[in-house]
């Protein structure tokens, strides 16, 4: 998901505490699948309530979003719209892989192969209907702003960062840079250890900062030129040059100067407007300033009617959860200045 330019990109690690008292935007669905592929059990499968309802996605935004407020992060989860027509080929690609993943777990379920259930179990994941109006749900029970951006959530949170409205642009993938965030926080929703690709070898997983105007000086290109690379490389909204990474795409936008003199250096005039039509949407997405950017007292009994009454949650944890934002909620209202947590 998103594009592959992460190997160019320098990024300085930090501690939740740098982020005390910052806003920072969340990418939903970033965060939701995140929750999904990870929170399971042995057999792969989500957690589920004693109904067969899926749980993954509500214990991650329960038990990681209140720990954020325990340390004095202000989180907004910034929800997809409507996605562009551009990404439909991107979306039945996606659709393809995610059938061919659950075909390989049925397999590997039948042979008790427990490496290759965790493996294809994690590539079918679907962020349904459901899973989305449920998070949105409780993270209003919680008291955490929700935003609807129009169309692609890294776009409105980008947007909103260069407002001014948030701090930072939280996502693992990269391209809320090329939709125009000048500074994105990684891993923050990540804990714990991550096993390199094709390796048993297991490495600590740490928040990162990446300055995007940094590494753009220090690789010697402009920001127009960085949209080109990736627009190379491929991106949701358009294929990319065959056999082109994202050390070859620098090379070439340094040699070319832009996609458009990439593409017919190799003979590819036919892609120049799928190209143009790509950077013209990562330039001027569709962003919406009807949100509201405000933190309120969450609401411990529906809390623990919707998560315990219904999805079988501990109450104690739930109430543990609740009393960490809650704290956080109440200090602000008792020390009402302007340097405060809200």
């Amino acid at each position: 998901m998103g594009v592959a330019i992460g190997d160019l990109l320098e990024r300085d690690e930090i501690s939740r505490s740098d982020l005390k008292g910052k806003i920072v935007a969340f990418d939903a669905y970033n965060v939701i699948y995140q929750f999904l592929t990870t929170v399971r059990g042995r057999d792969g499968k989500p957690l589920t309530d004693s109904s067969g309802n899926p749980t993954s996605h509500l214990s991650g935004v329960l038990y990681r979003t209140s720990s954020f407020v325990e340390d004095g992060i202000k989180p907004v989860f910034v929800f997809d719209g409507i996605p562009p027509e551009l990404k439909a080929e991107t979306l039945d690609k996606r659709r393809e892989i995610r059938e061919a993943a659950h075909e390989k777990w049925v397999l590997a379920m039948e042979r008790g192969d427990t490496v290759e259930i965790l493996k294809y179990s994690q590539a079918a994941v679907k962020i349904d209907p459901q899973v989305v109006e449920e998070s949105k749900m409780l993270l209003s029970m919680m008291g955490i702003p929700v935003v609807e951006a129009p169309s692609e959530g890294e776009a409105q949170a980008s947007y909103m960062a260069n407002k001014g409205d948030v701090d930072f642009v939280s996502s693992q993938d990269y391209d809320a840079f090329i939709f125009g965030a000048k500074i994105v926080i990684r891993n923050l929703t990540v804990s714990g250890k991550r096993k390199l690709p094709g390796k048993s070898v297991y490495v600590d997983v740490l928040p990162e900062k990446v300055d995007l105007n940094k590494n753009l000086e220090r690789l010697g290109i402009t920001k127009d030129q960085f949209i080109d690379l990736a627009l190379c490389v491929g991106t949701d909204f358009n294929k990319g040059i065959d056999r082109v990474g994202a050390k070859t795409a620098l090379k070439l936008i340094k040699e070319y100067g832009s996609y458009e003199a990439i593409l017919k250096s190799k003979g590819l005039d036919d892609q120049i407007e799928r190209y143009a039509a790509a950077k013209d949407f990562f330039k001027n997405p569709p962003t919406t300033d009807d949100y509201t950017i405000q933190w309120t007292k969450p609401d411990k009994e529906k809390m623990i009617e919707f998560l315990c009454s219904k999805r079988d949650f501990s109450e104690e944890r739930v109430t543990s959860a609740w009393q960490k934002i809650n704290a956080a909620f109440e200090t602000k209202t008792k020390q009402p200045t302007l340097d405060q947590w809200f």
